[in-house]
């Protein structure tokens, strides 16, 4: 199995960016934790992030031609703006989890929209860094049935 783990703007700030939200651990932990869960289920994984909404667009793009079996989206403050992100999503018909390390439905009003939920078969949100590996044993358990 080809997981993409695609994160969005400002995530690469992590450990630095509201630590009392996002916590302390930085971009890089997420990385290794993601990985070294991948290389216990034997699932190939590839991260991606970008502060570019387009370069986002690129990603899932490319993912659909290098054949992705599914796809862990974190798109940050896109997650409430990008029409592009979610048309992408809709266009590769990858099988897709939605990412929110905070509990965003908890956040400012601003943020209860969410257009990438409108094509992912899961959103996760408020588990912090363990909600990228129940993204990725969704999409495991979802390839195999």
């Amino acid at each position: 199995m080809k997981i993409l783990v695609l994160n969005g703007p400002n995530l690469n700030m992590l450990g630095i960016r509201e630590p009392d939200i996002y916590g302390k651990r930085t971009y890089r932990d997420l990385i290794d934790m993601i990985k070294a869960h991948c290389d216990e289920k034997g699932i190939e994984v590839t991260f991606k992030q970008s502060n570019h909404e387009g370069a986002l667009v690129d990603f899932i793009q490319q993912a659909y031609f290098e054949k992705v079996d599914g796809i862990v989206i974190n798109p940050g403050a896109y997650t409430h703006t990008s029409v592009a992100l979610l048309d992408a999503l809709k266009a590769v018909q990858i099988p897709t989890v939605e990412v929110h390390i905070s509990e965003v439905d908890k956040r400012e009003e601003f943020r209860q929209i969410s257009y990438v939920s409108l094509v992912a078969a899961k959103t996760i949100m408020g588990m912090g860094f363990e909600g990228y590996i129940e993204a990725v044993d969704f999409l495991a358990r979802f390839s195999a049935s």
